[in-house]
C-alpha cells in the first residue's frame, strides 16, 4: 500500500515579499530547494503561523543565498510579507520516507538541518480549552 508522506520541511520560514500579479507559485533559493530535496515545480503546502491560512501550490526556484521566499499570485492575498512559514512536500511510498527537515530563522537563514518526523513536544502545564 502507497502512503502519502512528509519528504520535505522548512519551518520557520518568512516571507520576504509577495507578487500577487505573478501568475502562481513560491519562490524559494536553490540552495534551501536543494538542501530539503524540492524539485521546480514541486507541488508544496504552505502553512502560515501568523494567519492559520494554508494552501497549495508549487516551487519556482530563486536565487540561491538570496534568503528570498516570495508568495505569487493570487495566494499572496493569503500569506503576506513577513509571515512565518511552514513549507512541506509529500511522496507516495511503501516504505517509511526519512523527511529532509530545515529549521530557518527570521533571515531565512539555516538553524538547524534533520531527517525524519521528529518527535512531538508537550507543554510543561496542561492546555485549558474551555
Amino acid at each position: 500500500m502507497l502512503r502519502n508522506q512528509l519528504k520535505s520541511k522548512l519551518h520557520q520560514a518568512r516571507i520576504t515579499d509577495g507578487n500577487v500579479d505573478y501568475e502562481g507559485s513560491i519562490s524559494i533559493p536553490e540552495d534551501l530547494m536543494q538542501l530539503v530535496d524540492l524539485w521546480p515545480g514541486e507541488v508544496v503546502l504552505v502553512a502560515s503561523r501568523d494567519t492559520g491560512a494554508r494552501l497549495q501550490t508549487y516551487v519556482f526556484p530563486a536565487p540561491p543565498g538570496s534568503g528570498a521566499i516570495v508568495m505569487n499570485g493570487p495566494a499572496a492575498r493569503l500569506i503576506h510579507r513577513g509571515d512565518r512559514v511552514t513549507i512541506m512536500a509529500f511522496a507516495l511510498s511503501e516504505k517509511p520516507i526519512k523527511a529532509k527537515r530545515a529549521l530557518l530563522n527570521e533571515r531565512n537563514e539555516v538553524l538547524k538541518v534533520e531527517q525524519g518526523v521528529g518527535m512531538a513536544t508537550l507543554p510543561p502545564e496542561p492546555l485549558t480549552l474551555f
